[in-house]
C-alpha cells in the first residue's frame, strides 16, 4: 500500500457523492467517495491510500487522460518476478509502490532514476485516517 500525507483543499458533493482534493507536495490530488465523516473539513490532514495495484505507470507521455490524478515521480528500485512487478516510486519525500505485470515492465523497459508519469483514478483513493486540523 501507498500511504500520503494530504491536506483537504475542497470539497464539493451532490447528495452523497463527494469529490474531494488535497494539496500533496504541491500538486492537487482528487478523491471520489461515497461517503464521507464529517469531521472531514478544508484544512483537515488525512493520511490517504492507494493499493499498489491501482497506480498506473507511463513512460514519454504526452496527451489526456481521464485519470484525475498524474504524478511525476522517479523510480526508486524495481523487482521484477515471473509474473508481476513491483515497482518503487519516489515523489517527493513519499515512498509509492505500483504493481504491474512482469511483461508491462519488460516492454516499458524501466529502469531506477528514470522518471516517468503515475495515473491513479480519483476513486481508487481512500483516506485511510484522520491526522488532524491545521
Amino acid at each position: 500500500m501507498s500511504h500520503l500525507v494530504a491536506a483537504v483543499s475542497q470539497i464539493e458533493h451532490r447528495g452523497s457523492l463527494h469529490i474531494v482534493k488535497f494539496e500533496f507536495h504541491g500538486q492537487t490530488l482528487t478523491m471520489m467517495s461515497l461517503d464521507l465523516d464529517p469531521q472531514i473539513t478544508i484544512g483537515t490532514k488525512v493520511q490517504l491510500v492507494i493499493k499498489p495495484s491501482h497506480i498506473a505507470i507511463a513512460k514519454a507521455f504526452s496527451g489526456e487522460v481521464s485519470y484525475s490524478n498524474q504524478l511525476r515521480v522517479t523510480i526508486k528500485s524495481i523487482e521484477d518476478g515471473v509474473l508481476l512487478s513491483s515497482i518503487k516510486l519516489l515523489f517527493a519525500d513519499t515512498l509509492l509502490e505500483s504493481v504491474i505485470t512482469a511483461d508491462a515492465s519488460r516492454k516499458m523497459d524501466l529502469h531506477s532514476g528514470e522518471e516517468v508519469t503515475v495515473f491513479i483514478k480519483a476513486s481508487e483513493i481512500s483516506i485511510e485516517k484522520v491526522i488532524g486540523n491545521d
